[in-house]
């Protein structure tokens, strides 16, 4: 590529960033690093009225939680600022002005209550209004007033927006990187609002010139966006500029039926849709989620590198991405799958880092009285971390499945209490406890030794001790390996839990 490569990502500040939002960024910024180019944020605030406050600034802890911050935008002046397009408004005049000196847009006067009379008259008709070639010279606008009639207009402050001419009778044929040519009858195209009378342009007219402006090479947006190419490519020819590269991305899908990826989806079906909470909204983050869990997921909907791998660290996927190789058709979003990503990652982090999290939730679970006991000493959250990690999908899921390392339990699970707690299971469990306390070095391996040892020497099956002893140790039959609990919770705490369960379950 000869030119240098400039993507950008354009939100509107309108709310929180959707999850399909932040795919873009991510495949706007793999493209960017892979050619060794700029990704730039750009905020399309000229829709004052939907303005969010938050929003701007969302956006930007969302890319950067991600690890997809930008290298030129709000803040990081590239020179090709400001990147708030609210701050470019004086910019867009002056190209709408060349437009209609150009003969290839026109100020329209109708209200919006003469339009409304149009839409509803044809659609009594059965037929669509368009506001374009086959009607604009019945229309109140340039075209069809005089000169003197449209000076007169303007003079005496009426409203008025300024239209794109769009030709008659012409093929378009555009090019996108994903879809390949898209031919394009311009009688179909309507006659799109580029600037409005409050001095502030649309999205249209204020998109192409900023994206000319700040020299972008390619634009690599929603598919949603595909109608309006024909437009914008339009546009770049009126102005005699070269259109950057297009790439339309295919949309997120529902997991279920059809459709688009929406809030109301993951709200049924409990997973969330944004990268951090809004409002009442819950986050990617606050679930849970790692960063890079939801990079690896975002990048697999709609994108493959023709390999079977599906794991890829950020490195890795800037050194295989191409645009190439993403789909045309719309990607299904899988919420079991995003939690296989996570629990992948949660596998990859260290015992210390995941202890660290963990102790947040202890403090809020444990007394300051029970934060005290032996079994809740600090090396022994890691340890309690590196034997169950493996079974959980994120750090929340710690509490469930160790609570047993840092409290006794209050209560033993029913059905297992009436399968193992046997006639003689107190008189057995008495006597492990008078083998546990003869022993000095109370480690797992030296305990399993001596407890098994004796269970072979006394003649007693291992059902009749095993299953009980983990019913009194952790309150259910779940857990790691037993003799790795009774090394952390250490001798004391295991012979009490004991005599505490013979106590309460009885004979």
């Amino acid at each position: 590529m000869s030119q240098k490569v400039r993507v950008r990502f354009a939100p509107s500040p309108t709310g929180p960033l959707h999850i399909g939002g932040v795919r873009t960024a991510l495949f706007n910024y793999l493209f960017a690093k892979k050619h060794g180019g700029d990704f730039i944020l750009r905020i399309e605030d000229t829709d004052q009225n939907r303005y969010a406050a938050g929003a701007e600034q969302y956006i930007v802890d969302a890319l950067n939680w991600c690890g997809i911050p930008f290298d030129e935008g709000v803040g990081k002046d590239g020179g090709f600022g400001p990147y708030r397009q609210s701050e470019r408004k004086d910019l867009y005049r002056k190209y709408a002005d060349e437009l209609i000196a150009k003969g290839k847009a026109y100020y329209a006067f109708d209200t919006s209550e003469e339009l409304d009379f149009h839409r509803k008259d044809h659609e009594a008709k059965g037929k669509t209004f368009i506001y374009n070639w086959h009607n604009r010279l019945k229309l109140a606008n340039s075209l069809s007033l005089s000169a003197e009639e449209v000076e007169a207009k303007l003079d005496s402050g009426e409203d008025y927006v300024i239209r794109f001419k769009s030709p008659q009778d012409e093929k378009l044929i555009l090019t996108d990187i994903i879809r390949g040519e898209i031919h394009i009858d311009t009688n179909i195209l309507d006659d799109k609002v580029l600037f409005k009378s409050d001095g502030m342009p649309t999205y249209h007219l204020a998109n192409i010139v900023d994206d000319h402006l700040m020299k972008i090479s390619h634009v690599i947006r929603g598919e949603e966006w595909l109608p309006s190419l024909a437009l914008h490519q339009q546009l770049y020819d009126a102005f005699g500029w070269n259109a950057p590269q297009f790439a339309h991305l295919p949309l997120i899908m529902k997991p279920v039926g059809k459709g688009k990826l929406s809030k109301r989806d993951g709200e049924k079906l409990g997973f969330p849709i944004f990268p951090l909470s809004w409002n009442e909204s819950k986050g990617y983050k606050e679930e849970g989620y790692f960063p890079e869990a939801v990079v690896n997921f975002l990048a697999m909907l709609g994108w493959n590198s023709g390999t079977e791998q599906e794991i890829y660290s950020l490195t890795e996927l800037v050194e295989a991405f191409s645009l190439e190789r993403v789909n045309k058709s719309g990607a299904r979003f899988d919420p079991d799958k995003t939690k296989w990503y996570n629990q992948h990652y949660l596998q990859e982090r260290s015992d210390a880092e995941l202890a660290d999290s963990f102790k947040v939730i202890l403090d809020e679970k444990l007394s300051a009285e029970q934060r005290g006991l032996d079994c809740a000493r600090p090396d022994n959250v890691e340890k309690a971390v590196s034997l169950i990690k493996e079974r959980a999908t994120f750090v929340s899921d710690f509490w469930e499945l160790s609570h047993y390392f840092f409290l006794a339990p209050d209560s033993y699970n029913e059905k297992a209490s009436r399968k193992q707690w046997k006639e003689g299971t107190p008189e057995i469990l008495k006597q492990l406890v008078s083998v546990l306390q003869v022993i000095e070095d109370f480690s797992s391996e030296n305990v399993e030794i001596l407890v098994k040892s004796w269970i072979t020497e006394q003649e007693l099956s291992f059902g009749k001790v095993m299953p009980p002893l983990r019913l009194v140790i952790v309150g259910d039959m779940k857990g790691p390996h037993i003799f790795d609990i009774l090394e952390m919770i250490g001798k004391e705490e295991s012979i009490q839990r004991i005599h505490a369960a013979i106590e309460k379950l009885g004979s």
